[in-house]
């Protein structure tokens, strides 16, 4: 679906911990005039546990977040219709994603009965845009932002979620896809890598594409 201008009415942004997607998503949301649709990590209570004890917390961490999730898809659902873009940082499907790399065998198949019960009828994209970085610049990025729950994530961890992501996006299909190499472009503060970025959104209808350009010289 695309607005009066034949641009994508839900753009979801997607990657890794610390590649951007926040930051691109609300710089997006600004250049459409629209308003945002955040996961909101912070307000998880079980999140700080996970990263030091995840053994003991991930199940109650991952539930927590994918009821957060589904309401907020159900907002969305019965929001605004005249609303011309929304955009979000998150895809609905990468709850499972983080499920399967973190819970038990136990818990994933109770995870795995609350998901089917939950997850009805959500609406797909019109643009999935997927950051990618190495974990190196990930783990600097996460160190620069120094959020508290943030400093027990390890590069193990890091790789791990990263392996998951290139899998399944390897075979997504629900929706146009743009991959973009997020690790040497400045998304945020240089004009022009976001610019190109900007028009290529706008033009994407279909398939899956890729936005990797080299970065600009600003000496």
């Amino acid at each position: 679906m695309t607005d009066v201008a034949g641009n994508p009415t839900y753009i979801v942004i997607e990657g890794p911990i610390g590649v951007g997607k926040t930051t691109l998503a609300k710089r997006l949301a600004s250049s459409f005039g629209t308003q945002l649709m955040l996961e909101g990590a912070d307000e998880n209570p079980f999140l700080a546990r996970f990263y030091k004890d995840p053994a003991q917390a991930a199940l109650p961490t991952q539930l927590f977040f994918l009821f957060q999730r589904v309401k907020q898809m159900q907002a969305l659902a019965q929001g605004d219709l005249f609303r011309s873009v929304h955009v979000a940082d998150f895809l609905m499907e990468k709850d499972r994603l983080f499920a399967r790399m973190i819970l038990d065998e136990d818990e994933l198949t109770l995870y795995e009965q609350v998901y089917e019960h939950t997850v009805k009828n959500v609406r797909q994209p019109d643009l999935v845009i997927y950051l990618q970085s190495p974990v190196a610049v990930l783990l600097e990025r996460i160190s620069k932002r120094n959020r508290a729950y943030e400093r027990h994530i390890d590069s193990c961890y890091l790789q791990q979620l990263i392996d998951a992501y290139t899998k399944f996006f390897y075979q997504y299909e629900a929706a146009p896809l743009l991959m973009v190499n997020a690790s040497e472009i400045d998304l945020v503060n240089n004009e022009k890598d976001y610019d190109m970025l900007l028009e290529q959104v706008k033009t994407i209808r279909s398939g899956r594409h890729f936005f990797n350009p080299l970065p600009f010289d600003l000496t």
